[in-house]
């Protein structure tokens, strides 16, 4: 069977698993990403994620990873939920919306098994690994690479017929496939993320400062929360969705059609009130496959007192 074949069953099985979009780019060393890595750690724009710093190489060059590995098959799926599922408003406290439902790394890994499973069947035998935000995998410069949107001004995937709402994995795989290309940046001289960003982690266009960000210090900082960020949340208690809330190309947004992503039936009706009271036992049930569970139950009430005890907390 020739390349072309070959990449049209992958494209054709992708989008039957769910995937919202799927492009495919040589497994090669991403050269232009070196320097703006380097630079970002030198930089300590990672804080405490002091893993990545390691393995450097690797993150750049996909042949350190899969022995031969000739190509990076990227994959997009969506999560966006439902206007009624989201959680907004006064009364209430938010959580990313990538959080609403089951670990998407147990949603997609799955997927991605499948994936190559069938590749392996169809094609014929062939090496490769699943990678979904869990390995020295630099996600969005693969799936920019392979044409399936562009990196924005707050660094996130930009899709134009969906906007940025999705999860990017990859099959790094020994098969040689025909190859997708970059499209180009639409952001214009629209600023709205680095605008309304209350951290002002967006540090210059295509640039976060992750020591800054709502979503770093909520999920990945185990200390106490800096003073100098009280009362710069909101009503964030786990990740943040503002620089995405606000960027005109999330209108395309469309609902998920993946019922793990669906929210615990409680999540929608929890109040201030019953986050602030919120047990163990409440956080478990509400939580049991969350990436939520990511942070912990004593992570998530700091958290919550930390928005709480703010004083422009909105009441």
């Amino acid at each position: 069977m020739n390349k072309a074949h070959n990449t049209y069953l992958i494209k054709q099985k992708a989008q039957e698993l769910g995937f919202m979009f799927c492009g495919i780019s040589k497994a090669d060393f991403l050269e232009e990403e070196a320097p703006r890595l380097e630079n970002w750690l030198k930089q300590n724009m990672h804080g405490q994620m002091r893993y990545m710093e390691n393995h450097f190489d690797k993150r750049l060059d996909p042949r350190l990873l899969v022995e031969g590995a000739k190509s990076v098959v990227s994959l997009l799926l969506n999560y966006y939920p439902e206007k009624e599922n989201q959680q907004s408003g006064e009364d209430t406290y938010n959580v990313s919306k990538y959080a609403y439902g089951t670990d998407y790394h147990f949603v997609i890994k799955d997927k991605l098994k499948t994936l190559l499973n069938y590749i392996n069947e169809e094609i014929g035998e062939v090496g490769g690994r699943c990678f979904v935000d869990s390995a020295p995998v630099l996600d969005k410069a693969w799936a920019s690479k392979s044409g399936l949107g562009w990196v924005g001004k707050h660094t996130l995937l930009i899709t134009p017929q969906a906007g940025s709402f999705h999860f990017v994995a990859e099959l790094i795989i020994d098969l040689d496939l025909e190859y997708d290309g970059p499209i180009k940046d639409y952001c214009g001289s629209c600023t709205r993320c680095l605008d309304a960003c209350p951290t002002d982690a967006i540090v210059a266009p295509y640039v976060v400062d992750g020591s800054k960000c709502i979503s770093y210090f909520t999920i990945e900082l185990k200390d106490q929360l800096p003073q100098e960020m009280n009362g710069k949340f909101g009503n964030w208690i786990f990740g943040c969705d503002i620089c995405q809330d606000v960027c005109p190309w999330n209108r395309f947004s469309k609902t998920h059609q993946e019922p793990a992503f669906e929210p615990h039936p409680q999540l929608k009706e929890m109040k201030k009130s019953d986050w602030e009271e919120i047990t163990q036992e409440v956080f478990a049930q509400l939580f049991k496959k969350s990436a939520v569970k990511r942070t912990g139950y004593n992570g998530l009430v700091r958290n919550i007192r930390f928005v709480e005890q703010s004083p422009d907390a909105q009441t």
